[in-house]
């Protein structure tokens, strides 16, 4: 079996005292190799992510050595994205879904080891999708956001995007203001610290509070003042 350990926090120290390798893989990056007992390392829980995937297609791709690279790379958001799909909807899938789901881990798995996938391929859109989506949400209040911003950190170009997101019935621009709103929605029922319409509207790239009022209100019906008020 081939194991890829993504390190979350702290360094991880990989030996192999019969090769005399060692490895120092810190946060941010991940190293695949072969998951045997030559290997020795110890860490804290919860710094690292591991998958285990068969040695099949996977095993010429590492060879004796390890891969390391880092785990923000566009091959790596693809995968890890289709993981967590697989960890959502694995009891719900038909034995077909099982095997496709299965088939473009192994694929989007090889397009880490030789940092190289083909984004157009309609078997990873919703891997693409939802690693847009991972990227838009921890960028909402970047005045940057656009489209163009995942596509260029996942490789691929605004129109394979868009047509990932097809699926979703929501284009890549809608996404991004529906999860702002969101956001903004969560701060305006914070308890303590509540932002004012206007810093909200700032901070969350609207192109002034007037705009941002009616696109609150056109979404839950309410502008962010009555919102506030009726959650306090």
């Amino acid at each position: 079996m081939i194991a890829i350990d993504v390190v979350r926090r702290g360094t991880w120290h990989f030996t192999r005292p019969r090769g005399r390798d060692r490895f120092a893989v810190p946060a941010g990056q991940f190293i695949a190799r072969y998951n045997n007992s030559s290997w020795q390392f110890a860490v804290a829980s919860h710094t690292t992510q591991k998958l285990i995937l068969p040695v099949a297609h996977l095993g010429p791709l590492i060879r004796k050595r390890p891969v390391l690279g880092s785990s923000g790379s566009a091959e790596m958001r693809l995968l890890l994205a289709h993981v967590r799909m697989i960890d959502a909807t694995l009891d719900d899938l038909s034995p077909a879904g099982v095997h496709a789901a299965r088939n473009a881990l192994v694929e989007l798995t090889m397009g880490v080891l030789t940092q190289k996938t083909h984004g157009t391929e309609p078997l990873f859109a919703p891997a693409l999708a939802q690693a847009a989506q991972d990227l838009a949400n921890t960028h909402l209040a970047d005045a940057e956001l656009s489209p163009a911003m995942p596509a260029r950190e996942l490789n691929v170009s605004v129109r394979t995007l868009q047509r990932a997101f097809a699926a979703t019935d929501e284009s890549v621009t809608a996404y991004i203001r529906r999860q702002r709103l969101e956001q903004a929605r969560h701060a305006l029922i914070t308890p303590h610290g509540r932002p004012s319409i206007s810093e909200l509207a700032t901070h969350l790239q609207f192109a002034d509070s007037s705009h941002f009022i009616r696109t609150f209100k056109e979404f839950y019906g309410q502008t962010p003042a009555q919102y506030a008020r009726s959650h306090g």
